[in-house]
């Protein structure tokens, strides 16, 4: 499916930027292109939405898995627990406890901690195996927009958070309204992405694991993901650097440039990414807290 507008901007001129190859399922090969207006990289073309969903199909997919084969995904989780302290922490800096949704909530983690520290917790997960997972473990999650709307009245969210699912999302549009729409006039929007103008990024271009397409629609850096809120009236409050990333892709890096993990070259490469962007500002991932205008 060709992408003919930016999703950014709404230029039609867009340049190549890399060719990356999808490691996790297919091995097929993807376009990602830049918009020559405003920079925006994003994956094009992209499969039509019918049949996205098979490339998510992997065991390797640890956020709708829970996976915990290989060292890789062993590490993920022993890490999981300290980052969702800070997640719910950071949420409930800016906001007090109230209602949130976590949209794109994978096997629903972060939503457990949500309710656990007082929250009126939903979720929103289009997988229908992660969802399951997050339901046994009793919390409310919904398979779409549609049937969250049904069940909460539209109501409104003191917080809404996206914890590595923008660059997923295939209705941009439509779903940036719909936060608008749905978040509280004093909520905040919180967004975790990668971004393709880190250290890590650089140095590892068509082989950097955060580019993961064509699952990774979209890839932001701060300024086009700026852009991108304001033309939806959200203007940017905060912004956090999520460290343990560039380690994390860095290891994944290795394993699709090499063919093998090399855990020294990936820590020392995370390491410089984390250290550069300490003057830069470019992290390996980001989180922005965005507000209404």
């Amino acid at each position: 499916m060709n992408i003919n507008k930016c999703p950014v901007c709404n230029e039609t001129k867009f340049k190549p930027a890399l060719i990356c190859k999808d490691y996790t399922v297919s091995k097929e090969d993807f376009y990602i292109v830049t918009c020559e207006s405003c920079s925006f990289n994003f994956t094009n073309p992209r499969p039509d939405n019918s049949v996205l969903g098979n490339y998510y199909k992997s065991e390797d997919y640890i956020s709708h898995s829970n996976t915990k084969k290989g060292i890789i995904s062993q590490l993920y989780h022993a890490v999981r627990n300290y980052t969702l302290k800070k997640k719910i922490q950071l949420v409930s800096k800016h906001v007090s406890r109230g209602t949130i949704l976590d949209y794109g909530c994978g096997t629903g983690m972060f939503l457990k901690v949500c309710q656990d520290n007082g929250w009126k917790a939903f979720g929103m997960e289009p997988d229908e195996g992660a969802a399951k997972i997050g339901s046994q473990m009793g919390l409310t999650v919904f398979p779409d927009k549609v049937k969250l709307n049904e069940y909460t009245n539209s109501q409104k969210f003191d917080a809404i958070t996206l914890w590595h699912v923008l660059e997923h999302v295939t209705d941009l549009g439509d779903t940036l309204n719909f936060f608008r729409a749905r978040l509280n006039d004093k909520g905040v929007l919180i967004i975790a992405v990668p971004n393709h103008k880190s250290f890590d990024s650089q140095y590892y271009k068509e082989f950097w694991a955060a580019y993961d397409v064509p699952r990774h629609l979209y890839h932001f850096q701060p300024q086009t993901i700026e852009k991108l809120l304001n033309r939806f009236d959200f203007k940017l409050a905060e912004m956090l650097p999520m460290k343990f990333d560039s380690f994390y892709v860095s290891m994944l890096s290795e394993k699709y440039k090499t063919g093998s993990i090399k855990y020294l070259s990936a820590f020392i490469n995370g390491l410089r990414s984390n250290l550069k962007a300490k003057n830069a500002g470019e992290y390996s991932s980001v989180i922005y807290v965005f507000k209404k205008k």
